[in-house]
């Protein structure tokens, strides 16, 4: 059995993880640390766990007893925490946040001066599966990032992304964490919609540092506008790219990017986001109008976006099937 740590187990990407690895036929939590929920039981946090597990929060953190930890922090604190901790190099690490995602080598580090030297691998399957493999520690992609790389990664592939691509794409609640805040707040966010950070969105590099790796170079604009919606969970983008090539060379293009892919999928009918809620899966689905090409794509920012993703990569970097823990069924109805 994989031992398995938690750290920052009460927010939401804490409980989730915590339903997914009390489930999985593979792994074992060994601690969940919160120091403000300390020796509480989990269920008084994630209620929806009632009945499947009686562990408790704790302050501690045995290294020692596990293989692998999850850092579930809000960004910019898991750099701080590996200074100030001593975690054996044994243990592997799988970070949440946005600490790590971006490559440590000359180019990016030019590109974006807050990318910093580390070994951590981009943990995103659909391109670095081999990698995530023989990696030590992990960086887990954005829940944004997610959803728009998969819906544009193909058309990379095929070099479609010759200039600038515009992308909406709308998040629910879950997606702001668990702390609240004026726009997560009920009677603020029920019946309505807002924009945040149009064309500063920081996935944005993460996104563009993926197709420069799928294409070869992207020297376009990604034009990214994000909605805040008024639902819980789920991801729903649209990515408008223009391109000359016909409609049935980019869906085969699409259909064999990700034939290898246990989780995301190329769909031929029109997607709705309920198809992905409470899954790992991602759906795609293209048309064309002209020179234009539609891409849809949607996720559960809370599984595939996240923990769900995370736990696909701790499945990869033990070498244990990839799918492990995660064939869970859309809220469908």
């Amino acid at each position: 059995m994989i031992r398995v740590g938690i750290f920052g187990a009460a927010g939401y990407t804490g409980g989730e993880l915590i339903r997914l690895l009390v489930n999985h036929p593979q792994a074992t939590i060994a601690f969940a640390n919160s120091e403000s929920h300390a020796g509480d039981d989990v269920t008084a946090v994630h209620e929806g766990l009632y009945g499947d597990t009686d562990l408790k929060f704790t302050a501690d953190m045995p290294f020692d007893d596990v293989d692998v930890v999850f850092f579930c922090f809000g960004h910019g604190k898991s750099e701080a925490f590996m200074q100030a901790h001593d975690i054996p190099e044994r243990v592997k690490i799988i970070d949440l946040a946005q600490d790590f995602r971006l490559a440590p080598d000359e180019v990016v580090a030019t590109q974006h001066p807050t990318a910093k030297r580390h070994d951590f691998v981009y943990g995103l399957p659909e391109i670095n599966r081999s990698r995530i493999a023989k990696a030590q520690h992990v960086a887990n992609p954005g829940c944004f990032a997610t959803c728009i790389q998969l819906g544009l990664l193909p058309a990379a592939k095929m070099g479609l992304l010759q200039g600038d691509v515009s992308v909406n794409a709308i998040t629910g609640s879950t997606g702001a964490g668990v702390k609240p805040g004026a726009t997560t707040h009920f009677s603020w966010r029920n019946n309505n919609m807002s924009i945040y950070k149009a064309f500063r969105h920081q996935h944005v590099p993460e996104i563009c540092q993926s197709l420069a790796q799928v294409q070869g170079a992207f020297s376009g604009s990604l034009d990214f506008i994000p909605y805040r919606g008024d639902f819980a969970r789920g991801i729903f983008a649209t990515e408008v790219v223009h391109t000359d090539a016909g409609l049935d060379t980019i869906v085969e293009g699409y259909k064999a990017f990700y034939r290898d892919a246990p989780f995301t999928h190329y769909v031929d009918q029109p997607l709705d986001l309920k198809q992905v809620v409470n899954t790992n899966k991602a759906l795609i689905h293209c048309d064309k109008e002209g020179d234009k090409l539609l891409i849809t794509s949607c996720i559960d920012n809370l599984l595939k976006g996240a923990v769900g993703q995370a736990v696909e990569n701790m499945n990869l970097m033990f070498g244990i099937d990839e799918t492990a823990g995660l064939r869970l069924k859309a809220s469908a109805f």
